[in-house]
């Protein structure tokens, strides 16, 4: 299966499909059982307040930040969160990344006038991030330069190392099969390798799917991706079912994490 053939498992037998029980395992947090009613809960007040702080901890929270000039990004995006949010505790919330691109430019490239449904992302708002998903076409197998501009922005948050720890992946649109869906992933890591970010790949984890020849299909162990041909095609369910798988997995990643220790002042330590 080209590059990737010693992965494929002996005796042509593929995993089975992903599915909740192949994911982390969340292993920070574990729910008080041995109350049986509200009797036990007056007669027990340290576990009532133990209850009380447990209900009041607030959703864990992954930032799904695109750039999507056709849209292919953008359905991924919407997929992914479906996935995030299946996930108990933990809340997939979309963001989009500033045009630079004027707008007699985007009209001549016909591209659709983006909605406000989804809001555009500060620099700043990075840092409430529990997880990030960064998803962006290629341009010539590599970000695509809104996004590329986006991450040159957070000079300020480097500086600090305020994203120190913080799990990340990519998810990515091509016009081809050979367009970068792997070398798009690979580039783009320098810029979390630098912000001393956690990068999360998917791997092997959709099982079967990732090894499936029958039809086309984006995607790889990098992160889920899409072909958008002339930008006429749509989405297989393939190719969306693993943008949800994505959302998962690095939510069960997150929440095994709980709030880690992004931000952590380390160069205050040197």
């Amino acid at each position: 299966m080209g590059k990737g053939g010693g992965c494929v498992p002996s005796k042509k037998r593929f995993p089975t499909e992903a599915s909740d029980r192949d994911l982390p395992v969340p292993g920070s947090y574990v729910p008080i059982t041995t109350l049986s009613g509200p009797e036990d809960i007056r007669r027990n007040p340290v576990q009532k307040n133990e209850i009380q702080e447990q209900q009041s901890i607030k959703k864990l929270k992954i930032f799904i930040i695109f750039y999507s000039m056709y849209g292919h990004v953008e359905l991924l995006a919407r997929r992914m969160k479906k996935g995030v949010d299946s996930i108990d505790g933990v809340e997939g919330v979309l963001f989009r990344v500033p045009e630079t691109l004027p707008k007699d430019v985007l009209d001549q490239m016909r591209v659709p006038q983006k909605s406000d449904e989804v809001a555009v992302i500060s620099v700043d708002e990075l840092v409430q991030a529990d997880g990030l998903l960064f998803g962006f076409p290629t341009r010539f197998g590599s970000m695509a330069a809104q996004m590329k501009a986006f991450f040159d922005s957070t000079g300020g948050l480097w500086e600090g190392q305020r994203l120190a720890g913080v799990p990340a992946g990519f998810f990515v649109s091509t016009g081809t099969q050979g367009g970068g869906q792997e070398t798009t992933a690979w580039t783009a890591i320098t810029q979390l390798a630098h912000h001393g970010m956690l990068y999360v790949p998917i791997g092997y984890t959709f099982g079967a799917g990732m090894f499936k020849m029958d039809s086309i299909r984006g995607g790889s162990p990098y992160g889920a991706g899409i072909f958008s041909g002339d930008g006429t095609r749509e989405p297989s369910e393939t190719e969306l079912a693993l943008a949800e798988h994505q959302g998962k997995y690095m939510a069960a990643t997150v929440k095994r994490f709980g709030i880690g220790y992004k931000g952590l002042d380390l160069l205050s330590q040197h």
